[in-house]
C-alpha cells in the first residue's frame, strides 16, 4: 500500500471528525480535481464502515474523465456524478446538506489561457453554489481559497496570518486568479449577512500528490514529473522562491476540519510549516531521487504570464491547529510518494 492509500485509510478511520457527516449529502464542485479527487476517496473510504452512509453528489465539467476518475465509486449507491458547469445555474441534484466549492482553474497555463474562465468559476461560479445552497437549506458552506490571496509580503511578516493583505497588482491577466479568489471569499460574506448562510474559507497552500492531474502546470507539478520520468529537472527563475506546501491528503483533511469544527464566517490557513521550501531546493531534492540535473531555463511567454511574481508565500497554519487539524506527511515524504507513484502508473491512475 503506497503512502497515499495509507494516508486516506488514516483519515477515513477518524470517525470522531467525520461521524458529523453520516447520513448527509455532500455537494462537491471540482470533484475531478487533484484536492476534489482526494476527498472523495476518504469519504467513500470512510463509508465502508460508516453506520450511515455520507452520499456524494460530484460535480465537473467532463463525464468520461470523471467516470475514469471515480471508476471504483461509479455504481455505489451513494454516489452521484453530475456534469456540470459551475458558471451556468446548477441543475437540479438534489439535496445538499453540505457544500464544498472546490472548482476553479487553479494552475498558470489555465490562468493565462483562459483567463476570462478562471475569473468566472471564483465569482459566477461561486454565486451560482451559493444560491443553491440557500434555495436547499444546507448546513455550511466551504469555498476553497488559496494562499495566493495574500499577495506580495511587504517584508514585514514571514508567514502570512489570516488577517494580512499585500499588494497584488491588480491590472493584469495574472491578477484574475487571486482577485476572483477575494472576491468569492466577499460573496460568501455577502450571502451570510443576507440569508444568514453558515461558510468557512479554506485557505490552501499550494497543494501536491499522487491525485494531482497531468496536465498540471505548476512548478511543483512539473517537477515532479520530470523527476518520475528520470528527466532533468527544468527550472524557469533562480528558484529562490520560498513557498508553503501541502501533501494533498493533509490538505483534504484540513478542508474536513475547517468544515466540521470551523468557527462560521472564519478563514483557515491550510499549510504543513515543515513543508516550506525553495524552489532551488525542491528541484535538486527531485533530481537527486531522479539521478538527473537541474537545468535553468527561460519560461515561454505564455507560461510567464501565468506565474506568480510572490517571491515568499508561507501561510501560518496555527488558527487551524487549534481546531485540532495536524499534517502528517511532510515535503520529501511527499516528494518520494508522489515520484514513486508516478514511475509505476505513469497515466496518474489511482
Amino acid at each position: 500500500m503506497n503512502q497515499y492509500k495509507k494516508e486516506v485509510s488514516y483519515w477515513a478511520a477518524q470517525d470522531s471528525l467525520l461521524s458529523p457527516l453520516e447520513g448527509n449529502t455532500i455537494l462537491l464542485s471540482g470533484a475531478a480535481g487533484m484536492v476534489g479527487k482526494c476527498l472523495i476517496d476518504i469519504l467513500m473510504e470512510h463509508n465502508k464502515h460508516a453506520e450511515q452512509k455520507i452520499r456524494i453528489t460530484a460535480l465537473s465539467r467532463n463525464k468520461e474523465k470523471a467516470r475514469e476518475r471515480f471508476a471504483q465509486y461509479w455504481e455505489r449507491e451513494e454516489f452521484q456524478y453530475l456534469s456540470c458547469d459551475v458558471n451556468v445555474p446548477i441543475p437540479q441534484c438534489g439535496p445538499a446538506d453540505y457544500l464544498i466549492h472546490a472548482a476553479s482553474n487553479t494552475h498558470p497555463m489555465q490562468y493565462s489561457q483562459d483567463a476570462i474562465g478562471t475569473i468566472a468559476t471564483n465569482i459566477t461560479g461561486t454565486q451560482n453554489l451559493l444560491e443553491y445552497a440557500v434555495s436547499h437549506k444546507t448546513k455550511r458552506c466551504c469555498f476553497l481559497s488559496s494562499v495566493e490571496i495574500y499577495g506580495e509580503n511587504r517584508g514585514d511578516t514571514e508567514k502570512f496570518e489570516e488577517n494580512y493583505l499585500g499588494y497584488i497588482d491588480c491590472n493584469t491577466v495574472r491578477a484574475g486568479y487571486p482577485e476572483s479568489k477575494r472576491l468569492g471569499e466577499a460573496l460568501c460574506n455577502a450571502y451570510r449577512q443576507t440569508y444568514n448562510l453558515e461558510f468557512v474559507i479554506s485557505r490552501l497552500s499550494r497543494v501536491y500528490g499522487p491525485t494531482m492531474l497531468l496536465t498540471d502546470s505548476k512548478a511543483i507539478a512539473q517537477f515532479i514529473k520530470k523527476a518520475a520520468a528520470g528527466e532533468d529537472i527544468i527550472l524557469k527563475s533562480e528558484g529562490n522562491q520560498k513557498y508553503s506546501y501541502t501533501y494533498v491528503t493533509d490538505a483534504a483533511s484540513a478542508i474536513l476540519y475547517t468544515l466540521l469544527k470551523g468557527e462560521t464566517g472564519k478563514a483557515y490557513n491550510a499549510a504543513d510549516d515543515q513543508s516550506d521550501i525553495t524552489l532551488k531546493d525542491m528541484a535538486a531534492y527531485l533530481a537527486r531521487l531522479a539521478g538527473s540535473r537541474v537545468i535553468f531555463q527561460l519560461p515561454e511567454e505564455t507560461e510567464r504570464r501565468g506565474y506568480s511574481v510572490t517571491t515568499k508565500g508561507m501561510l501560518d497554519a496555527s488558527r487551524l491547529k487549534k481546531i485540532g487539524w495536524q499534517p502528517r506527511v511532510h515535503i520529501k515524504e511527499g516528494l518520494t510518494d508522489t515520484v514513486e507513484f508516478l514511475e509505476k502508473n505513469p497515466e496518474g491512475r489511482l
